[in-house]
Formats: structure tokens, sequence, C-alpha cells
């Protein structure tokens, strides 16, 4: 059985650059702690203020 985090972030539009910044960190170091990063995602339409990261781990 695996449990999946669903992680909603408030952004701000003009920081994205910064959030993909963080968001890479984050792909090396999920990881190390025995997870499974499945994406973040961030706006391309509608609002744009939103993103989402999916984390899965056994």
């Amino acid at each position: 059985m695996k449990i999946t985090c669903f992680i909603e972030y408030q952004i701000d539009p003009f920081k994205t650059a910064q959030f993909e910044e963080y968001a890479e960190a984050w792909g090396k170091i999920i990881p190390v702690c025995g997870g499974e990063l499945l994406g973040y995602f961030l706006p391309h339409e509608g609002t744009n203020n939103r993103a989402f990261g999916l984390i899965q781990f056994p």
C-alpha cells in the first residue's frame, strides 16, 4: 500500500522561477527520505497563483 501526499502551494505568479528552483531541490531530497516524487505542477492557465506537488511513500 502506498500513501500519496497532495500538496497545494500558493505562489507569487511573478516568482514562478523561484518556485521551480524550490521544486528541483526537493526532487533530490524526497528520494533520500524514501519517497517518490510524482511531480510538481505549475499554473499554465486559469488561476496563476496555485501550484501542486504529488509525493508518494510506501
